[in-house]
Formats: structure tokens, sequence, C-alpha cells
């Protein structure tokens, strides 16, 4: 390492610059090993995820569920020819992982079997939510050719499909691993839905990188999003203490029939009527009545238009 050092210093014009202390190779290594301990043990007051689980393991189990679970809901895109209807065996693969991951999250066994029957039984439901995305996808982009298109080549379907699955997990109150499951999709597609907001049926995002869902968002039927639209929070309310309080409604409510467009931010909890449209690239912490158009203007920051 000084080696290095001294190397990359004799380039500098003239030799003018001092000389770096010359350390042995093994001395530099001792101190960083004794710099990396005393942070590790400076964290010792936060609880960490590693005192319930193994992340590398959690993080592993987490993709796998997802995996067997859209192999038994639509085998004919995710299963090898030789398995192709083998469904049984992809649950059961999967409540296998459900249950391992369900503990290492700290959760008793009664609790994880109860999440693990409330999948299974939750699946048909999940199926049915699913299809009524993809109609809408296949409606709403003239680009689609076709419903398996859609499945395999959308980052929107994958991410829904996640957050469809992580949902049933996130209401059975299994900590971390609803989450997980989200993110695996968010890190995949760009889309960042938490996996406690409420979404109806027909759900389409529209290119979808960006887009982000907040916990506490309530989404009606037929709404429609464009690339970067956020559904966040305006501000978080604190204790006397200056601590957030969790836990309360802080992100909007979109009705049914509703598009918004890209890189519109709506914050706080309003509420967005029936049949909308929100504008591209509109800040809106207000809620909007049923049938109007919300769009840019020069005198102010929107213009509200009837339907």
């Amino acid at each position: 390492i000084s080696l290095i050092v001294n190397c990359q210093l004799n380039r500098t014009a003239g030799g003018c610059r001092p000389s770096a202390p010359e350390y042995p190779p093994l001395q530099i290594m001792s101190d960083i090993k004794s710099t990396i301990k005393s942070a590790a043990l400076s964290c010792d007051g936060i609880a960490s995820v590693t005192d319930a689980c193994n992340i590398s393991e959690l993080t592993f189990l987490s993709e796998r569920i997802l995996h067997f679970l859209k192999c038994a809901i639509y085998p004919q895109c995710f299963s090898c020819d030789k398995c192709l209807f083998d469904t049984e065996s992809k649950i059961t693969k999967a409540a296998e992982f459900l249950m391992k991951a369900a503990t290492l999250c700290g959760v008793d066994d009664k609790c994880a079997q109860s999440a693990v029957l409330a999948v299974a039984n939750a699946l048909p439901g999940i199926k049915r939510l699913l299809e009524t995305d993809l109609r809408a996808a296949y409606a709403g982009d003239p680009a689609a050719k076709n419903y398996s298109e859609i499945i395999l080549a959308y980052p929107a379907f994958e991410a829904i499909s996640a957050y469809r699955i992580a949902h049933i997990l996130y209401k059975e109150g299994i900590p971390t691993l609803p989450r997980l499951i989200t993110e695996y999709a968010h890190r995949r597609t760009g889309i960042d839905i938490h996996p406690g907001a409420c979404i109806g049926e027909s759900f389409f995002i529209d290119h979808g990188t960006g887009v982000v869902i907040g916990e506490t968002t309530v989404i009606g039927d037929n709404v429609k999003l464009y690339q970067g639209v956020t559904l966040g929070a305006k501000s978080f309310v604190s204790d006397e203490d200056g601590n957030l309080i969790k836990g309360m409604k802080r992100h909007p409510n979109i009705g049914n029939n509703v598009t918004i467009y890209a890189r519109a931010t709506l914050l706080g909890d309003i509420t967005i009527g029936d049949n909308c449209v929100i504008g591209g690239n509109i800040w809106l912490i207000e809620s909007v009545e049923a049938d109007k158009t919300i769009v840019l203007s020069r005198d102010k920051a929107y213009d509200i238009l009837d339907n």
C-alpha cells in the first residue's frame, strides 16, 4: 500500500508534494480492523435485523417465494415444460420458504402458519386481480401486442404482482418480508410500491420508472399512472419528544377511473375524486372534486377544469 502511495506522489510535478508517512502494510490493516470493530460496537444500542434473521438468507427466501408463487399463478409463463402444470409443488415450495422466512423474521410458528394459510387462500383472489391488471394494461397501451408480452416484459406488471403478494403478508403482520418482496421488484423495475398501500382492480402503470406509492395510499379501480408519479406524504406528525408518530394516514386517496400523467406529485392525505385527470408535472397538495381535470397554468400553480 505504501509503495502505491509513493508511486502516485512521485508522479507529481518536481516531486514537490511531501511524502506520505510510511506505515508497514500489516500495521495499516490492523488499524483498519480496529476502526471497523469500533464502528460495529458503537451500533450495539440500535436494534438490528440481524438479531432476528440472517439478512442474506431472508433476501434469498423472499425472492424464491415470489418466484414460486408467480410460477403457480402463471405456470405457462414462468415454469419449465416438464412441470408446467405442477402448481401444487410450486405452492408447497413457496409455503416452505415462507414458513422459514417468517420464522427468521421473529414470528412464532402459529403466526407463521397463519400467514402461509392466508397466502394460499388468497392466491385465487390475487390471480383474479392480476387478470384485471393484465386486461387494463392491454386495453391502455396500444403498443401491447398480447397478454404474454405484458406478463413477461412489462415492469409495471412485475411490480404489481410482487405488491399483491406482499400485501397479503403485510396484512398478516409479518415484519420485513413484505418489504423485501416489493423492494426486490423495486430494484428490478424502478417502481416503488409499499406493501401497505391498498390498490383496487384494473390497475395499470405505463412505463413505470420512478413511480412511488406510499404506505397509506388508497387507490380505487381502473386507475392509470404514468412514469415518475409520486403518491407521497406531505409532512410527518411528531410527538412531544420530536419522534415521528408511526401508522398515521399520510398519503393520497385516489378514486375510480383516475388518470395521473407523468411526474405529477400528489402529497398528503388528500382525495382525488372519481373520473379525474391529473396533468403531468403537477404539484398537488389539496383535494380535487370528481370529474375534474388539473392542468398546468401560466398564472398559478394549476387550473381546475370540468371534464
